[in-house]
């Protein structure tokens, strides 16, 4: 599987940015993006031709250029876009926007072909008729799409498990993008097939990284964004894989971990700067995250 990719300005990525390319066989590639802040991430992908591609954007979107930026296309928050074009190879410049988490997945005609054999002729782009045409969609991403991304930027595994895990979780994705929708819902939430709830609960999430150093309760948040308490959890849990006080700790010592990382504060600062006043507290938090201390976090960095 011929994938390049470049960051243009690496000096963009900064530790709070993630650009993480793992392939999973021969046939299969995914590319996960992470950009929290800051500009816009440049990157550059020369795809061959022979690829199916998907850019999922979970949260945030980037700008796509093509023929040295003559014709453009944006990719939206919570959206995805399906190129296919086995005429021509065409290198694709991206504009990542801040506060993005994305998702590009790359595989081979023939291997999505073999996950959808009996049912080949309902996707056009492999039908042996199109084989040599060129295919485009932009969808929505339906909240069971969402859930499997959320799971695959906030892993619950480690180890050589880790792998099983993204590999599972992409299937998991095609397997709901390529949907169709019969007789009784079989989403894990329901509610969130209303997207003014996804909506919502998307802003809840906004409200805890706005003011992680002073937090709302869950009364107070759910009053904030319009849903009742139990909504909110169950929405939250669903979305992001996680309970609403969890993904704000794991936030705060994602940005922990940062601060440490650029040498500028000391424990008992870093403690403070992400709203704790007990640095004891912020000790065991850490630990728990990372299976160290902060202390012995910065001696084996």
């Amino acid at each position: 599987m011929e994938l390049n990719l470049e960051i243009l300005q690496s000096e963009i990525n900064t530790p709070k940015s993630k650009v993480k390319q793992l392939a999973l066989s021969d046939e299969k590639t995914i590319i996960k993006v992470e950009h929290p802040e800051g500009g816009n991430l440049p990157l550059r992908v020369n795809v061959d031709k022979s690829l199916i591609q998907f850019y999922f954007a979970f949260e945030g979107g980037a700008e796509f250029a093509f023929h040295g930026g003559s014709y453009k296309l944006e990719l939206k928050p919570a959206t995805c876009l399906l190129f296919y074009n086995p005429l021509q190879s065409l290198p694709m410049e991206m504009e990542v926007k801040p506060g993005s988490k994305l998702l590009y997945l790359y595989l081979t005609v023939e291997s999505l072909h073999r996950m959808f054999v009996d049912a080949s002729e309902e996707l056009a782009f492999i039908n042996p008729e199109n084989i040599d045409k060129k295919f485009y969609s932009e969808t929505p991403l339906s909240p069971a799409v969402t859930v499997a991304l959320s799971q695959v930027f906030q892993i619950p595994v480690n180890g050589p498990a880790r792998e099983i895990f993204e590999k599972a979780k992409v299937l998991e994705i095609l397997a709901w993008y390529f949907n169709r929708s019969e007789g009784t819902d079989v989403e894990a939430c329901p509610f969130l097939e209303n997207e003014d709830n996804v909506q919502k609960i998307r802003l809840a999430k906004k409200v805890l990284i706005d003011r992680m150093t002073d937090p709302p309760t869950i009364p107070e948040l759910a009053k904030e964004v319009g849903l009742n308490e139990y909504r909110l959890k169950e929405g939250f849990k669903n979305i992001y894989g996680t309970t609403v006080f969890k993904y704000l700790s794991d936030y705060r010592m994602d940005v922990a971990r940062h601060i440490l990382d650029e040498g500028k504060a000391k424990v008992n600062e870093a403690a403070y700067q992400i709203g704790y006043t007990n640095p004891s507290h912020f000790i065991a938090a850490f630990r728990k995250k990372f299976g160290v201390t902060p202390k012995k976090y910065l001696m084996n960095r």
